[in-house]
């Protein structure tokens, strides 16, 4: 299963890295190349080390309506969203993509964060509840396509009628030998689709979308990507030490769906304007670590989270107080210069 996609993958250049518990290709040694593909034409990025979750039985969209931040109840069968799982005091543990189905819910949620989400939600089944929780991470695959010529190939391999759809819209579809679940949006502020299917079909889907024209990309340049965009992460800029309004997911929450988890905490914040500090991107003069404070004249105004080189330019994500500032600030972080920018992913529409 995973070691025929792996072999495949090798085969193409792929070389490889142990990140917590998977295996994945890092890069297939062609990142410049993948990098402008991916704005201009479509690749192809293996994401099976993302967690997948599954939630079933008769109350599984209640029950995650009430513990994350959007609006589950509305989704229809085909309609997803991304939303948030937070702490009773709305400390961010994760950012997941939902997709409802006929019959179940499926969570996209970020690598090595399955099983805490699991356990989480498992402290919030009580004995009348109908919720089963199914890991589903090591018997399937995710794959996101990226770039404008996405729909192209979407419609080479016979599912162009998702072309057009909202985000989080999805549908199964069969591709090759296998059943496909196909979900518009590439998880990335590029335009896209991600595909979820059983591992073991894996291998054969990733040859019919490298000969349908994708260029693969491996998981450093989908890290130079979500760094420049702006995506928040588990470890660096999602842990306990934020909220999701500072990290700026207005589109992951609901102010008007009533009691979950952290809810109180939110609404407080939003209606006392009590966001002390918010979620930037900073261009640098000079690559530096994350961890690195932010200054501003002689005041520490916040801290780097991420930061990568992407196109020969040093660029970071990090927190600055809200008093601070915001874009066109200009900061020093550790020996660098920095200039504070909005990101992308944080105003994408994502509906």
């Amino acid at each position: 299963m995973t070691q025929d996609l792996h072999q495949l993958q090798a085969s193409a250049g792929a070389t490889f890295e142990e990140i917590g518990s998977a295996t994945i290709p890092v890069s297939f040694g062609n990142d410049s190349a993948a990098l402008e593909v991916a704005r201009t034409g479509v690749a192809l990025c293996d994401r099976s080390h993302w967690g997948r979750m599954q939630i079933s039985d008769a109350d599984r969209q209640n029950f995650l309506h009430n513990q994350s931040t959007n609006d589950i109840k509305r989704l229809q069968p085909g309609q997803g969203c991304d939303t948030v799982f937070v702490t009773s005091t709305a400390r961010t543990l994760d950012l997941a993509s939902v997709y409802v189905t006929e019959d179940t819910i499926l969570l996209l949620v970020s690598p090595n964060r399955c099983q805490t989400l699991m356990e989480f939600c498992d402290r919030y089944i009580f004995f009348a509840d109908r919720v089963k929780l199914t890991n589903l991470t090591n018997t399937t695959t995710t794959f996101s396509l990226l770039g404008p010529q996405s729909d192209a190939l979407l419609n080479k391999l016979g599912a162009s009628s998702l072309i057009g759809q909202p985000d989080g819209n999805h549908a199964l579809f069969p591709l090759g030998d296998s059943e496909v679940r196909v979900a518009v949006g590439s998880g990335l502020a590029i335009p896209g689709y991600t595909l979820f299917l059983a591992a073991e079909s894996a291998a054969s889907l990733w040859q019919q979308l490298v000969e349908g024209g994708a260029v693969p990309l491996g998981d450093r340049v989908w890290e130079q990507l979500r760094i420049q965009q702006g995506r928040p992460v588990p470890e660096h800029e999602l842990t306990e030490d934020y909220n999701p309004l500072e990290a700026g997911l207005w589109q992951t929450l609901s102010f008007n769906k009533g009691c979950y988890i952290g809810q109180e905490t939110i609404a407080r914040l939003d209606t006392y304007k009590g966001v002390k500090q918010q979620l930037w991107g900073i261009r640098l003069s000079e690559p530096v670590a994350a961890g690195s404070p932010i200054i501003l004249g002689d005041d520490k105004v916040g801290v780097l989270t991420s930061s990568t080189t992407i196109d020969q330019e040093a660029f970071g994500l990090g927190y600055i107080r809200t008093k601070a500032g915001g874009a066109g600030l200009q900061v020093q972080v550790g020996t660098a210069q920095g200039e504070v920018v909005p990101v992308p992913f944080l105003t994408y529409n994502r509906q």
